[in-house]
Order: structure tokens, then sequence, then C-alpha cells
């Protein structure tokens, strides 16, 4: 009898350990081929290792990638994560992300420039201004393209947040209903459309969007207009929440 039960007990055991192992951790997708300089397998102050520590800890498993983007690729990866590319997708590529987050699978977009993703941005109904943005109004230490971003609105990514910081920012602008301005500067935001670094007439001052989202199939994205935030030299308590926000929103299934 207690032969019996030890060998039930261990058959037991045997099921739990294969139905555990059996549900795979989530798969953070981090791209790496579009030249990117800011890398998570670096530690260096504009590198990405605390991003990727922070999925991590979140219960993802976290790959880089320097291949072309394509369908077979990106058909066992739950979130992709294109931070400050500087070569462009090519057609095929754009066609890989776009079916990637129809299927339900969750994006975040970071510019260090907008040239190398505006063919994808497109596609997702964001559009990026001529210009970077300053901040008046909230600028750190004296420097407006360094700005802390505190108008934001109720939405998942900014939940137990008061304000963020950026560190040279594009504005952006859904134009469906389906994109949201997550978070905008203040009234005297302004794009420096002279680029003659001081504002003036030629220049266009109003709330800028700094952070959009939005849902294409089953699917969800992110637009942040800055790669810088969340570098480890500025992954403070406030862009840190942030991070662990966008880890939450876009993980969900």
């Amino acid at each position: 009898m207690y032969k019996n039960f030890s060998l039930a007990l261990v058959g037991m055991m045997t099921i739990l350990t294969l139905a555990t192992s059996a549900v795979a951790a989530p798969v953070v997708l981090f791209d790496e081929s579009h030249a990117q300089q800011f890398l998570i397998g670096k530690d260096g102050p504009l590198d990405l290792s605390a991003l990727a520590a922070a999925y991590r800890e979140h219960g993802f498993q976290v790959k880089s990638f320097a291949g072309p983007l394509n369908g077979a690729e990106l058909s066992s990866v739950d979130v992709l994560i294109l931070s400050g590319p500087f070569r462009p997708l090519n057609p095929d590529e754009v066609q890989a992300v776009l079916d990637f987050v129809n299927n339900g699978g969750g994006l975040a977009v970071m510019l260090h420039i907008p040239q190398p993703t505006l063919n994808l941005l497109r596609q997702l109904d964001v559009d990026v201004a001529n210009g970077t943005l300053h901040e008046d109004a909230a600028a750190i230490g004296g420097n407006p393209l360094y700005f802390k971003v505190s108008k934001l609105a109720v939405h998942p990514l900014t939940e137990g947040l008061e304000s963020f910081s950026l560190y040279g920012s594009w504005a952006l602008r859904g134009v469906a209903d389906h994109v949201t301005t997550v978070a905008e500067t203040s009234q005297h935001g302004w794009v420096d459309l002279d680029h003659d670094n001081k504002f003036s007439k030629a220049d266009a001052m109003q709330p800028f969007g700094v952070v959009v989202a939005g849902q294409l199939g089953q699917g969800r994205y992110v637009v942040f207009g800055d790669d810088a935030l969340f570098q480890n030299r500025f992954f403070d308590e406030f862009n840190r929440r942030l991070a662990i926000n966008l880890v939450n929103w876009l993980g969900q299934s």
C-alpha cells in the first residue's frame, strides 16, 4: 500500500513538473539589426541593460536579434522593442512587424531619429513632427531639450506616475481614433521648425504629444518620442515606474 502511494505521489509530482515547464516564460525581443547604438548586452550609461533587467524581473525571457525581422523570428515573441534604430526597416520587415502586432504581439518604438521608422509609423497612424521638442517651463538643468512631462492621460502606462523625464524628444500625433495621446508637453512646448535653436515666429508652440499608444488587430503598441528615457543613465525612479508599466501593459495577452 505504501509503495503504491509513493509511486502515485512521484507520478503526480512528475505531472506537475511537466505542466509547469510547459508554461513558457513570455519573450521580449530587442531588435539590434538596424544599426542601434544602445544595447541590452552592455552596461554603459546609454545602454539598455536596466530595461532588460526590468523585463527579467517580471518573468520575461529577454533576447536580442541582429538579423532581418521576419514572421518566423517573431512567431515565438510576445513583445518587440525597436529602440533607437538608425537604419530603416525595409518593406518586408514593416509588414512582418504589422502582422506581429495584428496577431496579438506588443510593440514599443522609441525614437532617436524618426526616419528609420517612418514607414512603420504611418501604418500605425502615428505622425512625427519635423523638428525636436523644447519645453522651457519644465526644463531639466536649464536645457529645454531635457524636460519633465507631467501632463498624463489616464492609461495603464501612466499608472502611479506623476511625471517622467525626456532627453531629446520628437513630437508625436495620432491620426486615427484608435491612437491615444498618453503624455504631452505643457502649452509651452515648442518645435524648432526653422532650426535656429531659439523660439521665433516661424516655430510652433502648443501642447505636443510625446507618447502615443494604439491597437492594431489583437495587439497593441506604443511610440515614445525619445529613446533615451530608458537608458541606464536616465533610469531613475519615475522613468523606471514608466518602464514597469510598459512591461505590464505590453505583456498582457
